[in-house]
Parts: structure tokens; C-alpha cells; sequence
């Protein structure tokens, strides 16, 4: 059963900069240390969590509309991202191979974003510097070697998505909200992939965009 602290006040992001492994431990230690609160930066940047109230508001942590929840697929320990480094070169300089930790900033038309972004390699093209990764954030790569491959961008996002206000069409774009942003910014993409399953309509977005 989940900590009703967690379900209800903090962000749900895991991010580790309030020195826990997870929201739901923070909750716990909440519970003996109710001041400890002020260790949340999430909650302190963003106020209650868009993340949370998703069903009700559908407005990101800067009070903008968005249509639907992107969340992780469950084979995966994050968002799956495909990006491509801007000097493709370095992937087969630096030997970027599956299972690497990599972190990246992402740049530019594709997906400006201030957050640098940390995870591991599910798959890595050395010809093209095409690089499929989960983004796990700083804390679960915390201790392991790290290659930085410096600014990016983002060309594709999978996930699955459960909770909606707008009818999926593959070819429309749709404003969304990625479950683990960091920010709760919501994001710009056009689906081009659907599939229903068990857990939720699984989906690719490409042309990604923040704002």
C-alpha cells in the first residue's frame, strides 16, 4: 500500500535531490520528520505537483493545458529516448555501447531543455550517432562510470500512455505531459506509432518540442 503522504504531496519523481532513493521513502522519513519537507526542491519550484493532480487539472507546473500523461514503458527503468548527440562522431570515438550511463544536456530546435539529463544506453548506432537510452536521472547512475556526450537533441520519446483527454490519432501532434519531467513542463510531439496493450496505449512521438 502506498505511503498516502506520497500519493497525495510529493511529486512522485524520484529525483534524489532530497538525498532519498524514492519519493515513496521520503514519505516514510516525512512521517518521523515532518520538517524535513523543505528537502523537496521538486515541490519547492513547483508548488502541489501538476503530476499528481493530472486528472483533474491537465495543466503543467507553469499553468499550461496539456493532453495527455506520457509514462514510462514497464520493461524500462525510465523514459525511452532517442536522441542524437550534436558531434554524432564522439558515439564511435568514445565506444557508446548498450548498457553505457551517459549524461547529456538536450539543445536546440528539437528539445531545449536546462535540466542535464542522465541514463543508460538500450542501444547505440556508431555509423550514425543515433543512441536509443532510458533516462534514469543522477541518482540510479550514482557511483558508475559516466560518458558525457555534451548537448543533444531529442528525436523521439516511447511510453505508454493511461490517462487522456484527447482521442489518439496517429499524424496529429499533441501537447503532453512526461510522467518523470524533472520540470512538469509539458512537451510537443506527433504520434506516428500506437498499440494498444494490457497496461495502456503504447505510443511514439517524434518532433519533439518543450513549451
Amino acid at each position: 500500500m502506498k505511503n498516502p503522504v506520497f500519493t497525495t504531496e510529493l511529486p512522485g519523481l524520484d529525483c534524489g535531490l532530497c538525498g532519498a532513493k524514492t519519493c515513496e521513502q521520503f514519505a516514510r522519513i516525512l512521517q518521523e520528520h515532518p520538517g524535513e519537507r523543505k528537502r523537496c526542491v521538486q515541490q519547492a519550484r513547483h508548488g502541489r505537483p501538476a503530476a499528481v493532480i493530472s486528472g483533474e487539472a491537465w495543466k503543467d507546473s507553469l499553468g499550461r493545458e496539456y493532453d495527455f500523461v506520457l509514462e514510462k514503458l514497464p520493461e524500462d527503468p525510465g523514459p525511452r529516448e532517442t536522441i542524437v548527440p550534436h558531434n554524432p562522431i564522439i558515439v564511435r570515438e568514445m565506444d557508446v555501447k548498450k548498457g553505457d550511463v551517459l549524461i547529456g544536456r538536450p539543445l536546440g530546435m528539437s528539445c531545449g531543455c536546462p535540466v542535464t539529463h542522465c541514463g543508460t544506453v538500450v542501444d547505440a548506432d556508431q555509423r550514425t550517432g543515433v543512441i536509443v537510452w532510458c533516462v534514469t536521472g543522477p541518482l540510479a547512475n550514482r557511483g558508475k562510470p559516466i560518458k558525457d556526450i555534451g548537448y543533444y537533441s531529442a528525436q523521439a520519446y516511447e511510453g505508454i500512455v493511461r490517462k487522456t483527454q484527447k482521442e489518439l490519432k496517429i499524424g496529429m501532434r499533441y501537447w503532453y505531459l512526461p510522467h518523470r519531467c524533472m520540470l512538469q513542463w509539458r512537451h510537443s510531439g506527433m504520434v506516428i506509432f500506437m498499440n494498444k496493450a494490457k497496461e495502456g496505449v503504447r505510443v511514439r512521438i517524434e518532433g519533439i518540442m518543450i513549451g
